[in-house]
């Protein structure tokens, strides 16, 4: 048996509404027999807390967040001298903004992780949280890691700060190592690992076999993601729009909010649901939890996603595991998930036209659909099972130890 470590696990605005994966990550590292304390920057905004598990995460997540003049002044003394001013020159005026935000929870991070006598960081974020946890160790802390979710871009200035200090990252697709590796030579870890995120796939397995459509019944399709202009579910909507227009009895469920809660980009979609006069056949379902995702998705015929960019896309695995045969978009790392043709299907983004035809195809293929709904779950079960995050983690926490 591997030895016990007790980890520090540190998720930016945890629990938000797309933060299943980590918290099953936790639970598979404590069935490991690891410590895990759970550590974020603040809480999210309350439309976006919707899971079963949400009030067992706040009560046990330690927030850094709020800001300490004390405690950042003490950090700001310490970094100084450790040459706070060069990094800041070299990484630039965006690095000291987030810094200056950065060095009371690092302080915070610190005199948590020694109280508790933590052995290793690990920060699911490139963003702040990183920051975090990399001023926390020029403190004095432990060491720390990091993972990779989506493009640098993302995750703000001084990833080459972020990434040299730490003892290893992991990286969710090949696509965004080559990234890495064409952006930040000279400055990266020794050792960076390819660890897709991954699903509970024991919870997310079906109790009724599924069964394709019926010729004289709607065709029930299911998305679920973030309401944000890059997720595409206003082409989802235009193509039920093109669908319905030629015959195709076709209902659409979406779950999800925009980050604000509902008052965001949830607007501009009822104002497309209606001028596509979808009102009867689109549903907009906001925030829900785990166990309703997967009530929708045992009754769903066909999951659609399609999204503009996506690292890799959890709520693709989440169907698959389901046996609900996908339709995605061939954009950022969903082809290192999805084979077209073989797990699931692929469309070029931005296109509601292809992927009208492709769910019209799919919907009247029935025997395609049994075959997706067996080759999608056999698909994750092999490589994206949740508790493999957790095994990748320990184990290279613990290599050199």
């Amino acid at each position: 048996m591997s030895q016990k470590l007790r980890i520090g696990y540190l998720v930016p605005q945890f629990p938000g509404q797309t933060h299943i994966f980590f918290w099953r990550e936790i639970l598979a590292l404590e069935a490991m027999g690891h410590d895990v304390h759970v550590l974020s920057t603040r809480k999210p905004p309350s439309g976006l807390i919707a899971h079963d598990w949400s009030d067992d995460a706040i009560l046990r997540t330690d927030y850094l967040g709020s800001f300490d003049p004390v405690a950042s002044a003490v950090a700001l003394g310490k970094l100084t001298a450790e040459g706070l001013p060069g990094w800041i020159a070299r990484e630039g005026p965006g690095f000291a903004r987030d810094a200056a935000v950065a060095l009371g929870a690092a302080q915070h991070l610190l005199r948590h992780a020694t109280d508790q006598n933590l052995d290793h960081i690990h920060a699911h974020s490139c963003g702040r949280a990183a920051l975090i946890a990399a001023f926390a160790r020029k403190l004095g802390g432990p060491e720390y890691s990091i993972t990779l979710h989506g493009p640098l871009s993302d995750y703000g200035p001084g990833q080459r700060f972020k990434w040299s200090g730490a003892k290893f990252a992991t990286i969710i697709t090949h696509k965004l190592l080559h990234e890495v590796e064409q952006t930040l030579a000279g400055s990266l870890p020794d050792r960076m690992v390819i660890r897709p995120m991954g699903v509970d796939t024991r919870m997310l397995s079906r109790d009724t076999p599924y069964r394709p459509p019926e010729k004289t019944r709607p065709v029930r399709l299911f998305s679920c993601g973030r309401l944000n202009v890059v997720k595409g579910h206003q082409d989802v909507m235009s193509a039920m729009r093109q669908l319905l227009d030629q015959g195709v009895d076709v209902r659409l469920e979406i779950a999800g909010e925009d980050d604000a809660g509902g008052g965001g980009y949830r607007l501009e979609l009822e104002a497309h649901l209606k001028k596509l006069r979808l009102q009867d056949h689109v549903k907009l379902l906001g925030a829900i939890d785990a166990g309703a995702v997967r009530e929708k998705l045992k009754e769903a015929h066909i999951f659609v996603l399609a999204s503009w960019h996506e690292p890799l896309g959890v709520a693709y695995m989440e169907a698959m595991s389901m046996g609900v045969p996908v339709i995605g978009t061939d954009a950022g790392g969903v082809p290192e998930l999805i084979r077209d043709g073989t797990h699931g299907y692929l469309v070029p983004p931005k296109n509601p036209g292809a992927l009208a035809r492709t769910i019209r195809a799919l919907a009247t293929d029935p025997d395609a659909l049994m075959r997706l709904s067996a080759t999608g779950r056999a698909h994750v079960e092999e490589h994206f099972r949740a508790s493999l995050g957790a095994e990748t983690l320990v184990e290279e926490i613990q290599r050199g130890r």
